[in-house]
């Protein structure tokens, strides 16, 4: 089964950048779609952005331009690299696998 774990959250100013990283353990035969998702206070978790097979990715129209999705699969790694954050980025973190695999989440804020 796979389990997910992400790093990288802290805080930062607006602005700044982070990097977050998904470390993928177990089998990862079949799992064609990952994924960043997040989650702020009081709101609904929401899709981030999405990386397909060998990279075809999709992003909310909130992040793009800004935050770039990436995948090794050999090293069963997704990383989500976040330029120019704003503080309404502000939120947990979730990194998805495909199957409805989650991880336990990481905090991002972003101070004006």
């Amino acid at each position: 089964q796979v389990q997910l774990v992400e790093s990288g959250g802290g805080l930062v100013q607006a602005g700044g950048s982070l990097r977050l990283s998904c470390a993928a353990s177990g089998s990862m035969f079949r799992i064609n779609v990952m994924g960043w998702y997040r989650q702020a206070p009081g709101k609904q978790r929401e899709l981030v952005a999405m990386i397909i097979g060998a990279g075809s990715t999709n992003y909310a129209d909130a992040v793009k331009g800004r935050f770039t999705i990436s995948r090794d699969n050999a090293e069963k790694m997704v990383y989500l690299q976040m330029n120019s954050l704003k503080p309404e980025d502000t939120a947990v973190y979730y990194c998805y696998a495909q199957g409805g695999v989650w991880g336990q989440g990481t905090q991002v804020t972003v101070s004006s």
